[in-house]
């Protein structure tokens, strides 16, 4: 939790006070509204002259708007409404930085569905003068390097309230807010705002603005107490922390904690925060204290507090879908969290175009933060004419954080193939692939800023387990970039290349095929490939590339147009892009962005439908 900012005492918190006691006002005088039911219901109607933002700003929250329609109007509580409307309409609009605004209310009382016309002329705004901000306590730190020292000029020029900017009190307290959030997230979470001056000349149409911030001491994390544990061991919570005692506050890091926690599966919530009243002196609250109190307060390690809740052992769940990539779907999902002290993750998943089972067991994450992991697979499919079967048994180690993210795995699979009706042929691989993410995304759920990369190196050897020698190495990358405020591009791409002598004696999942909703739109699913009589088999190269615009017309709708191309092939010369283009609707949902596009495939001369869900990378 923030602390609470000192009560401002200027002239401009006077005049706020001053207009949220009109607007108490302005209430009781309608509170007869509901108070009774008039014998006739009086319709009208209200016209409101005034610039745009303003008129938008009155048609939410003026009374004579809001009661509109009500069945407890009548002629003498419309005429209540239109006298105290004036009063109304200023205290409104000075909120939005229009301090001696010229209104009128004026309607016919004799009409018998009368017409309210309300004109306001806002005139000058008033815009925000001299900015005086006084930040305390931030004295060099003598333990850390110059480029971890904190900022004092890069918060003073990010404050968002530039001189001339029109002067609106939603926008004060904002800015307000931000800075005491940006201080309190890094190694200073008990500084406080101890002055917040605005003080409103209204005939000069300004408004000079002081604010002052005392950082309080520096805190440093100390050990880690955990509660609300009752099934699993502690080491469950102990091992994906980062955190070590003497590491300085930083709030980044407890909500990097926390998504650590929730992503393990093992618990239904998870909270994880400093312990700020162990270290209070007298165990007075922070935010009690008087500036010469919280700068002298002793620094004493902030205990790192987990408060967990478990979820239950076992799951079981069953959905049904469709992908506009392998068609219906319908899956069954067992978890068992504690099954010989690993966490068990079962699925069977039968698709029109693919049907998959499968059993994974994950050790506990070790005190070096290595994820480990076993399973077994079973996989067919029947796509563009080749039909595969696939038994596989995998060993994988995962470490690293969501920013850099890396995986080895072993896999022993056995694959049974067949295209377009041919002879079935066999084929077995005892592969090692090391994988490696880089992300640098503003958001990893929806993002609009950075780039996402992965690189995966593998091969297998022959004779151990292994029908054909094979390298495979295969990158992808993603570019978001922001054109304004409402609009963004997003590029992508993709290349792959697998050597051997001899390409059919290599799994077919380890060879390479484009088109679908996630490569190259206007085509099926893996359509694209190398054409063996009637069907479409993987080739040793793979190359495609994708540009997209995508602009926002409301923050979780907007609209995307996109140009993808590319292909797979045995040989480079084989490469020849086949594009697809068109256009998509986009909404960012709780569960990530949705997709739905309309894509047109220029070699097939065919229209598709693409659907989505999630940022995958």
């Amino acid at each position: 939790m923030l602390p609470a900012s000192p009560e401002n005492k200027s002239a401009g918190s006077r005049i706020l006070a001053q207009l949220v006691a009109k607007v108490s006002a302005c209430l009781m005088l309608v509170l007869p509204l509901t108070s009774a039911h008039a014998a006739d219901a009086l319709k009208y109607e209200v016209r409101i002259d005034a610039p745009g933002p303003l008129r938008e700003l009155l048609e939410k929250n003026l009374d004579l708007v809001r009661f509109r329609g009500s069945d407890r109007i009548d002629r003498e509580q419309l005429q209540r409404l239109v006298r105290v409307a004036p009063e109304q309409i200023k205290t409104l609009v000075a909120t939005d930085g229009y301090y001696s605004p010229v209104v009128s209310a004026t309607y016919d009382r004799e009409a018998a569905a009368p017409v309210v016309q309300v004109k306001v002329e806002p005139g000058q705004p008033v815009r925000v003068g001299e900015i005086d901000l006084v930040l305390q306590g931030f004295a060099p730190n003598p333990e850390l390097p110059a480029d971890r020292q904190f900022d004092v000029n890069a918060l003073k020029s990010g404050w968002p309230l530039k001189k001339g900017s029109v002067f609106r009190q939603d926008e004060w307290e904002s800015a307000k807010r931000s800075l005491l959030r940006q201080v309190v997230q890094t190694r200073y979470p008990r500084a406080q705002l101890t002055d917040s001056q605005a003080t409103v000349d209204p005939e000069q149409h300004l408004a000079n603005l002081r604010v002052a911030l005392d950082s309080g001491p520096e805190m440093r994390f100390g050990e880690l107490r955990i509660e609300g544990l009752k099934r699993y061991p502690a080491s469950t919570v102990a091992n994906l922390n980062q955190i070590r005692p003497g590491d300085y506050y930083s709030e980044a890091s407890l909500q990097s904690y926390q998504s650590r926690l929730q992503d393990t599966g093992y618990f239904a919530s998870v909270e994880v925060s400093a312990d700020m009243n162990a270290v209070l002196t007298e165990q007075l609250d922070a935010a009690t204290l008087t500036p010469e109190q919280n700068a002298a307060a002793p620094m004493a390690p902030l205990p790192l507090l987990v408060r967990v809740v478990e979820n239950k052992r076992k799951n079981v769940s069953a959905g049904v879908g469709y992908s506009t990539n392998t068609g219906n779907r319908a899956s069954l999902t067992y978890d068992d969290l504690a099954i010989f002290g690993l966490r068990s993750k079962n699925a069977l998943t039968l698709e029109t175009k693919k049907q998959t089972l499968s059993s994974n067991f994950y050790f506990p994450v070790t005190a070096d933060g290595y994820n480990d992991s076993i399973g077994a697979s079973f996989e067919r499919s029947d796509i563009s004419g080749e039909t595969t079967s696939v038994t596989s048994v995998a060993a994988k180690r995962a470490w690293g954080t969501p920013l850099l993210e890396r995986s080895l795995t072993l896999e022993l699979l056995s694959e049974t193939k067949t295209v377009a009706g041919t002879p079935s042929t066999t084929s077995k691989s005892l592969p090692l692939t090391y994988a490696v993410t880089w992300r640098k995304l503003d958001n990893l759920l929806f993002p609009t800023k950075g780039y996402a990369i992965n690189a995966q190196l593998g091969g297998a050897l022959a004779p151990l387990l292994t029908d054909e020698t094979f390298v495979r190495s295969y990158l992808r990358g993603v570019m978001y970039k922001p054109l304004g405020p409402n609009s963004n591009a997003i590029f992508r791409g993709e290349a792959g290349a697998l050597a051997s002598r001899d390409k059919n004696g290599v799994p077919a999942v380890y060879q390479f095929r484009a088109g679908g909703d996630q490569s190259v739109r206007g085509y099926g699913y893996q359509e694209l490939g190398v054409q063996q009589g009637d069907a479409v088999t993987g080739g040793r190269y793979l190359a495609t590339a994708s540009a997209e615009y995508q602009y926002w017309f409301k923050p979780a709708w907007g609209a995307a147009v996109f140009y993808d191309a590319g292909n797979a092939g045995d040989s480079f010369s084989a490469l020849h892009p086949k594009s697809g283009y068109g256009v998509g609707a986009r909404w960012k949902s709780p569960v990530g962005p949705i997709n739905v596009d309309a894509a047109y495939g220029h070699a097939v001369h065919k229209y598709r439908l693409h659907f989505s869900l999630g940022f995958t990378f």
